[in-house]
């Protein structure tokens, strides 16, 4: 059997110009780096902003992770590259790879066996360099904000919000104290950094329309507050025009392709457990703009990446998905039915029964947006007969289809069923999610948005709250922000704040423990249970495999 870097290395990339071309764009649309990616430029982004959008968003969810894999991204790669061999015009919509996971546990980002995106070790590893770019704007912000206390403070700063970044999972970075030094000569404070996907720049880099909303965004940053306890802004600083200076380049979306040539845009990457986790807006309008179908993911299950799609992403870009699938694999469900790793391979059809709730749940959350969702069940070699059929049986059960995907071995053939599914029911007009059916208004209270989250989403029987985080509510409320949507951070390992709770856990009580407002990009986070924004690495950390030889072949990124 060969690896996926076997695999990406049997196929020849096109030129990106000829990827570029089946989405009718022109080399002058194109500013390339290298031979095979590019970004498009913002003379195309402009002519393309008023256009309507006629086109199908297909949003690619998944079941509560687990390690036993799901593989949510091999099925958007394998599904876009069906599309391509029904001969329609489609394009593909994924975040950026970050480098934390890269060099932690989870390893390169771009699919897997014959459903992936090239070149696949740039993509991995610094790309275009957007988050580098992120990074450097959401630190020169930081610098200016220390520079100026130094300097006599007359924004009169008592607390600072804003956080310096790392794209990298660096626990020791969770704490740190700043302004040591007899060099510095400014007042010593406790801080932490955030990884760089978490960061406010990341989100708001997402939801910018164009270079004048993305400074309008810099500017709301909220970045501290005075001894009266009003807020202070980015723009107070005048820092947001030299911070948009460095975004301009990674403002604009990048262009790559799959294995199989269909065209693929990959832009922006914020974590699903700690942000709001889809694709950027340029990306998919961009997408939505140029194909037919337009197919994108949101990060890990539907209980977050989903939800943020359609209560943040959605709420802030008035874009909807026509047709939602949830991927889920066989060996997750059994894990969630309580079977170990080391016994995956084994059919346990009890258990497989059991671990279904986790993929009910997450079926039924669909369903309150909307929509009927497809299960794309992405199959493993040691799958059985009797398991997939009780797994379709089960689905059938709940009026919801069940196809079962191969992807990694077949790429867009092993899709097929799956793409003539989502044509058929999106010709059907059964799906109705606009912005009137969402979770909740803007209008109601920040306790109630959350709770709605906790009860509908998530299951809880109550939510309880920390008095640091008590506070935090009312100060926001008290600065005129509760008509902002919440981005929920929690772990991805369960529905619940608790990563040992599997399948569906019930009747419990949700704790919130700390809030942050991001003014700027259009959201309040509200952090429960053990979740830190700078993630660290395990034991025995992916980066000591990866390698480069002589001649600059990298190994180790899967």
């Amino acid at each position: 059997m060969k690896t996926d870097i076997e695999i990406a290395n049997l196929t020849t990339p096109f030129k990106i110009n000829q990827i570029a071309n089946k989405l009718n764009l022109t080399d002058e649309d194109l500013e390339p780096y290298g031979h095979y990616k590019a970004k498009i430029s913002n003379t195309k982004l402009s002519k393309l902003e008023n256009l309507p959008i006629n086109s199908n968003l297909i949003l690619i969810t998944a079941i509560t992770p687990t390690p036993a894999g799901e593989g949510k991204s091999t099925v958007s790669i394998g599904l876009a590259d069906a599309f391509h061999l029904l001969n329609k015009k489609v394009c593909l919509s994924l975040r950026e790879p970050s480098l934390g996971p890269c060099f932690g546990i989870k390893g390169g980002a771009t699919g897997g066996g014959y459903s992936q995106v090239i070149p696949m070790q740039d993509i991995n590893l610094n790309f275009t360099g957007d988050i580098h770019a992120i990074t450097s704007a959401n630190n020169l912000l930081s610098a200016m904000i220390d520079n100026h206390i130094k300097h006599g403070n007359s924004l009169n700063f008592e607390k600072v919000f804003f956080k310096r970044c790392l794209d990298l999972n660096d626990r020791a970075l969770r704490e740190v104290e700043v302004g040591r030094g007899n060099a510095i000569n400014g007042p010593k404070r406790t801080d932490n950094f955030n990884i760089s996907v978490a960061s406010e720049i990341m989100a708001i880099l997402c939801l910018s329309k164009n270079y004048s909303d993305l400074k309008q965004r810099l500017n709301k940053i909220v970045i501290g507050q005075t001894k009266e306890n009003t807020p202070i802004y980015a723009k107070d600083l005048k820092a947001t025009g030299a911070m948009a200076s460095i975004l301009k380049d990674a403002l604009l979306p990048n262009l790559v392709q799959t294995l199989e040539h269909t065209p693929a845009i990959i832009h922006g990457g914020p974590f699903a457990n700690i942000a709001h986790g889809t694709s950027s807006y340029l990306a998919t309008t961009l997408g939505l703009k140029t194909s037919e179908y337009v197919i994108t993911e949101a990060g890990f299950g539907a209980d977050l990446g989903a939800e943020k799609f359609f209560n943040i992403f959605g709420r802030i870009t008035n874009i909807f998905p026509k047709q939602v699938v949830i991927v889920a694999t066989i060996r997750a469900l059994k894990m969630h039915g309580g079977v170990s790793r080391d016994k995956l391979n084994t059919p346990n059809l009890k258990a497989l029964e059991d671990g279904f709730s986790n993929l009910e749940t997450h079926i039924e959350n669909i369903k309150k947006f909307g929509y009927n969702p497809i299960v794309a069940i992405n199959k493993f070699i040691t799958d059985t007969k009797e398991e997939e059929d009780l797994l379709i049986n089960l689905c059938n059960q709940k009026n919801t289809k069940a196809i079962i995907t191969n992807g990694w071995k077949e790429g867009g053939k092993g899709c097929i069923n799956l793409a003539n599914a989502i044509i058929e029911q999106i010709n059907s007009k059964q799906n109705i999610c606009h912005s009137n059916h969402l979770l909740y208004s803007t209008k109601d209270s920040l306790y109630q948005k959350i709770e709605t989250i906790a009860k509908t989403i998530y299951r809880a029987k109550d939510v309880n709250y920390t008095q640091e985080a008590l506070k935090d509510l009312e100060k926001f409320i008290s600065w005129g922000y509760n008509d902002l949507p919440i981005c929920i951070a929690k772990t991805q390992n369960s529905i619940s704040h608790d990563k040992t709770l599997l399948g569906s856990p019930k009747n419990y009580t949700f704790p919130i423990t700390e809030l942050r407002l991001s003014a700027g990009a259009g959201f309040i986070v509200a952090l429960s249970g053990e979740i830190n924004t700078m993630p660290g690495l395990p034991q025995h950390p992916a980066a000591e495999n990866i390698d480069i030889d002589d001649n600059g072949n990298i190994t180790g990124l899967f």
